[in-house]
């Protein structure tokens, strides 16, 4: 669990420095410091179980198995994001 937590630290703090650039349009909701509340909930889950977020989805989604490149490039507005680059942070399944 603390390399979930560590991952997720690591990708949200890259998120905020890609997003001060200017190379994320649109909001960007953060999720530093509550890693241990997604991890925690996320791996009590059953594999099958589905889950529905709001927004500070980004360490969720990775954990519940969507890659973190295809996490960043929904960011970035790629289409090999998780939604084709069209849901942006708030938006991500799978």
């Amino acid at each position: 669990m603390l390399y979930l937590m560590v991952l997720g630290r690591r990708f949200e703090e890259k998120c905020a420095e890609v997003y001060r650039m200017g190379k994320i349009g649109g909001f960007c909701h953060l999720y530093i410091g509550q890693e241990a509340i997604g991890v925690g909930t996320m791996t009590a889950l059953e594999p099958t179980d589905m889950v529905i977020t709001s927004y500070r989805d980004h360490v969720q989604a990775m954990i519940k198995g969507i890659s973190p490149e295809a996490v960043m490039a929904e960011l970035y507005g790629k289409e090999g994001g998780c939604v084709g680059g069209k849901g942006g942070s708030m938006h991500m399944f799978s």
